[in-house]
């Protein structure tokens, strides 16, 4: 019997010894910005077969960390979908096609795997012809196992673009999972699907035509979750050795016996797939938040400690469950057991956050389910989602506890409206022209030549204008280019691009496909494709960029010599103006601990050391200890740059030449953008220099309001702060003493068992404390008091003892006063503008406590 780890060194041992590169696993958090996860195999490759950039290889083979949260609903109610996964795949760029791919294929899975043939069923397209042929003919299949479907055997990448027929093998678990019948109409749980081949042969055009695409290529997908208890004779991926050592963790975290009642079984097999997904995820990079990546793998957590709640587990559980999921997938993912710590902690703390907001969650609900009748509508349970992170499918059970039931339509209509905002967000944020349009100009004329790196200008030639709504609003597209298109935090550069017949003024530079540069610009005059151009970058705006640029490195690296190598990139942003870097770490930064970061940063600019940028193939940079976080294209030549002796990073950006020309490096601030997140601003150059000349003249300007040395501000604002307290505390024995008199005063003056009076001067802090003050001396049903603190306001307060109620009284007189009131039965306010109101209010009050 076969383990993971044997069917992983397998698979790709195979598919070397074919002739293909073997692939170390991308990143979970995927370099296409149109995905949220890596959600197969092929999402490192998608450039390559759309065409955007050649690929360094004709073939390659990886085993790929997958995350999908498509069927995340239907995860533990079977025993055969899960959320993280991996995908063994062997890949051809315009290489082979189906006659070697559909034999490569069959061989793996009956001779290395040892899968008995006669247990296996294909399926292929409906039109495709040649792929039957050739299981038939070339593999020796029987027909018979040989079925034809429609879409489910036909892949596309998106509405257009790369498309084909795939080609699909299935393992017959027997009579006794399900009907027979086939794939195509057999059981779903009997015909287990185990390898998928892709042949992307076609590009569906805008209009729904289909064309051949001029290089077709090979995209296998082969789920080992799903392979695994075929090669171990078990009935379920929760039975194989990469899920039941999880899963017998959480049997001892819970105390429940897996298989013995449905409904634990569920949250069981939950409880183990997720603790897969949030290790793996956290080990990538991805910390939870309220959006984006962060808030799926927040719900993720939320899911798996809801299900141990409902087991009646209230201890923390989660960091238990991780390290389970290392020891069984750390041979395979080192990485994962040398951040193990740093997920270990970041689980825990939002497993905490998480049972405090099952204690509020609940809390609201309850007071929500008194108030209706049968029905708790759709709206309160979105709240409660959408604001409290309250689970639904929690908000349904203990609605049903109560005798409710959710309106779940209304929920539902209240998430689709907010997923519709989310699109339109989306949509309305996209670039100007269409992907289809960028494609054209690059398959026209090529990719675009960069040469910003060591030139601020250069003569260039216009290849594609791209007009918007306006026509003076264009987008710009140049054979050879000095300006930076945004990337990596770096914002795009701005200038000026001119013809014989135009001007251009550059307001951005982006990246609208890879290798395609593209200038946003406001046109005077007119400018034509084919114009020879100058193209001409504003210099000093790039010099405060990458001065920003370098100084983020270096701070980078100062962070994690000071908190710890659990410091990683989360964000940024390179600006003319400032840098922003957000990192993970799960405290504030402690001033001194800022204070040796900056040390740290300053004494590397003050070394002057050269910035080395040298090319490398990204195993040979990452040997080097060169950084890279966020998910960057494996298999190509990447860019290092070396900032002095602490910092060496994978980094496309602009950089100094060496670290002296940054200047002083100062923080603006540094502060919490989430759980386990922390964000730092800062400054290089002249921007700190005036920040630091600002900071200056301020205390040169409070050494001169104390009349002390500028060295002297802090003892003198500690000496001020001091003598403060005393005074504070001196003016509250006065004033106690003072109330002691007036409540003397009321009391001797009450009239019916009630007092009712007029003091100026006391805000309606004083006049409450006064009226709380005179009903407690006892005997008293009421004390109102009413007056005007400065002139132009008026406030009265009330205090009753029972049966009367203060806050009907406020509200009672609050109308008089031209404002309103409230509070409780025992003390109450109330205000407004009317200050010729007050003694119209008291006598009112008067009429209602004293019976006048």
């Amino acid at each position: 019997m076969m383990d993971a780890n044997e069917v992983r060194s397998a698979f790709t041992g195979y598919f070397a010894e074919r002739g293909h590169t073997v692939l170390p696993s991308a990143s979970l958090i995927p370099h296409d910005p149109s995905v949220l996860f890596t959600i197969a195999g092929m999402v490192p490759f998608k450039p390559y077969f759309l065409g955007d950039e050649p690929a360094p290889w004709k073939r390659a083979t990886t085993v790929q960390k997958c995350f999908r949260t498509l069927d995340i609903d239907v995860v533990g109610t079977t025993e055969r979908h899960c959320t993280f996964f991996e995908m063994l795949g062997n890949f051809s760029f315009g290489d082979y096609f189906k006659s070697e791919a559909i034999p490569f294929a069959w061989e793996f899975v009956t001779e290395v795997l040892g899968i008995d043939g006669d247990r296996l069923w294909v399926t292929v397209h409906d039109s495709d012809d040649e792929a039957e042929e050739i299981w038939a003919d070339a593999v020796g299949l029987d027909r018979s196992r040989i079925q034809r479907m429609g879409e489910d055997n036909f892949w596309k990448m998106g509405e257009t673009g790369p498309c084909g027929p795939s080609s699909e093998i299935y393992f017959d678990r027997g009579e006794q999972a399900g009907a027979a019948g086939g794939p195509a109409r057999g059981g779903a749980e009997r015909f287990v699907e185990i390898w998928n081949l892709v042949f992307m042969q076609y590009n569906r055009l805008a209009n729904g035509d289909i064309e051949d695409l001029p290089r077709r290529s090979i995209d296998t997908g082969a789920g080992l979750e799903r392979i695994l208890p075929v090669l171990q004779g078990v009935g379920s991926l929760f039975a194989t050795d990469v899920m039941a050592p999880v899963l017998a963790t959480a049997e001892e975290a819970t105390g429940h016996r897996y298989g013995v009642d449905r409904h634990v079984d569920v949250a069981l097999r939950i409880l183990t797939d997720h603790a897969r997904a949030m290790a793996m995820l956290v080990s990538d990079g991805v910390l939870p938040s309220n959006e984006g990546r962060g808030y799926v793998l927040r719900r993720v957590i939320r899911r798996a400690v809801l299900r141990a709640h409902q087991l009646g587990v209230h201890e923390l559980v989660t960091a238990r469950m991780v390290g389970s999921v290392a020891s069984v997938l750390g041979t395979a993912y080192p990485k994962l057991v040398e951040d193990l710590d740093l997920v270990k902690a970041t689980v825990e703390r939002e497993e905490g956050h998480f049972l405090r907001t099952l204690q509020s969650g609940s809390a609201i609900l309850d007071q929500e389910l008194a108030g209706v009748d049968g029905v708790l509508p759709g709206e309160v349970a979105f709240r409660l989602h959408d604001t409290y992170g309250f689970p639904v499918e929690l908000t349904v059970e203990l609605a049903r506890d109560a005798g409710a039931e959710v309106d779940m339509e209304g929920f539902e209509i209240a998430m689709s409206s907010q997923r519709h905002r989310a699109r339109e967000a989306a949509r309305n944020a996209r670039k100007a022209a269409g992907d289809d349009t960028y494609r054209a100009v690059i398959e026209s004329a090529g990719p675009s030549r960069f040469v910003g790196y060591e030139d601020y200008q250069c003569a260039t030639s216009v290849v594609a204008v791209l007009a918007g709504g306006d026509p003076h609003d264009v987008e710009l597209v140049l054979g050879v280019t000095p300006f930076y298109a945004e990337s990596g935090g770096q914002v795009g550069d701005t200038g000026v691009i001119t013809t014989e017949t135009g001007r251009a003024e550059v307001t951005d530079t982006f990246n609208a496909l890879p290798g395609l540069i593209v200038h946003r610009a406001r046109v005077s005059g007119e400018i034509h494709v084919g114009q020879d151009a100058l193209a001409v970058i504003d210099a000093t705006r790039r010099e405060a960029t990458r001065r920003n640029h370098t100084g983020t490195h270096l701070l980078h690296a100062a962070l994690r010599m000071v908190l710890g190598d659990h410091v990683r990139q989360q964000g940024s942003l390179v600006a003319p103006d400032r840098l922003r870097f957000d990192f993970s770490h799960h405290a504030a930064v402690r001033t001194e601990e800022l204070d040796e970061i900056l040390r740290i940063a300053n004494s590397d600019v003050l070394s002057d050391a050269r910035v080395n940028v040298t090319e490398a193939a990204r195993a040979d940079a990452e040997a080097m200890g060169a950084l890279a976080f966020f998910g960057d294209k494996y298999g190509e030549v990447v860019r290092v740059v070396e900032a002095g002796s602490h910092s060496r990073e994978l980094c496309g950006g602009t950089h100094v030449d060496a670290l002296g020309m940054i200047g002083p490096i100062a923080v603006l601030s540094e502060s919490s953008i989430g759980s386990g997140t922390r964000r730092i601003e800062a400054t290089t150059g002249e921007a700190s220099l005036e920040l630091l000349g600002r900071r200056s003249r301020s205390i040169v300007e409070a050494s001169r309001l104390l009349r002390v040395e500028p060295a002297g501000v802090i003892e003198a604002l500690d000496r001020l702060i001091a003598e403060k307290r005393e005074s504070d505390k001196e003016l509250a024995k006065l004033r106690a003493g003072r109330v002691d008199d007036l409540v003397t005063g009321l009391v001797s003056a009450a009239d019916a068992g009630a007092v009712v009076a007029r003091r100026d001067g006391l805000s309606s802090d004083e006049l409450r404390a006064l009226a709380k003050a005179a009903i407690a001396t006892g005997g008293l049903r009421a004390v109102v008091i009413a007056g005007t603190p400065d002139g132009s306001r008026a406030a009265l307060a009330v205090a009753a003892s029972s049966p009367l109620d203060a806050q009907e009284v406020a509200r009672a007189l609050a109308g008089l006063l031209g404002g309103g009131g409230g509070g409780s039965r025992e003390l109450a306010i109330s205000g407004g503008r009317n200050v010729a109101g007050i003694d119209e209010a008291l006598a009112e009050a008067a009429r209602l406590v004293q019976g006048r």
